[in-house]
C-alpha cells in the first residue's frame, strides 16, 4: 500500500508540473502576441501621427498659399481701353 500511495503522489506531481509548464508556455505565447499586436498598432499610430505632422507643418511653412480672389473673374480691363485708344478697329 505504501507503493500505492507513492504512485498517486507522483502523478499528482506529474499533473501539477504539467499544469504549471502550460501555464507558463501559455503566458509567454499570449504575451508575446500581445506584445506584437500592440507594437504594431503603436507603429500605425506614430505613421499617422508623422504623417499629419509633415502636413501641418507643409501648409503653415508655405506663404504662398493664399487664395486668389479674382481667380474666377474673366473680365479684361483693357478691353474696353482698347476699343476707345485704338481708332483702326
Amino acid at each position: 500500500m505504501h507503493t500505492m500511495q507513492t504512485f498517486s503522489f507522483g502523478r499528482g506531481v506529474l499533473v501539477a508540473g504539467a499544469l504549471i509548464v502550460g501555464i507558463i508556455i501559455g503566458y509567454v505565447a499570449g504575451n508575446s502576441n500581445g506584445y506584437k499586436r500592440a507594437e504594431a498598432e503603436r507603429t500605425k499610430v506614430e505613421e499617422a501621427a508623422v504623417e499629419k505632422v509633415a502636413t501641418d507643418a507643409a501648409k503653415a511653412a508655405n506663404p504662398f498659399q493664399a487664395v486668389n480672389p479674382l481667380e474666377q473673374v474673366e473680365a479684361n480691363p483693357f478691353e474696353k481701353a482698347k476699343k476707345v485708344l485704338n481708332p483702326f478697329e
